[in-house]
């Protein structure tokens, strides 16, 4: 069966007009002044709205101290792995207290 309309340039370009990429809406948290997605929780401080949803300083320290002990059960030295994650605690909660 064959199509009964015509579709002309103009046409198609008005279809296609809604399928073009948009930027993310993004918003910057209260807390740390990060920018985050709209109605999603900040991936830096854990909160949202204000609330504490995640401690994600908690969860980093519970992830070095994983490491550890799967290095210390295989008897490999992971204290530069260790070091580099506790960098990175230290950075996170000293940017989410100064941005305060």
């Amino acid at each position: 069966m064959s199509v009964r309309m015509r579709h002309t340039k103009g046409q198609k370009g008005n279809v296609r007009s809604h399928h073009a990429i948009k930027a993310p809406r993004l918003s910057t948290c209260q807390d740390c002044g990060a920018f985050h997605l709209r109605h999603r929780i900040c991936e830096t401080c854990g909160k949202y709205k204000g609330n504490m949803i995640i401690d994600v300083v908690g969860k980093i320290t519970k992830k070095n101290e994983k490491i550890k002990a799967k290095a210390k059960a295989l008897g490999k030295d992971s204290s530069k792995e260790v070091k580099k994650e506790a960098e990175e605690t230290k950075a996170v909660s000293t940017e989410s207290k100064t941005k305060k």
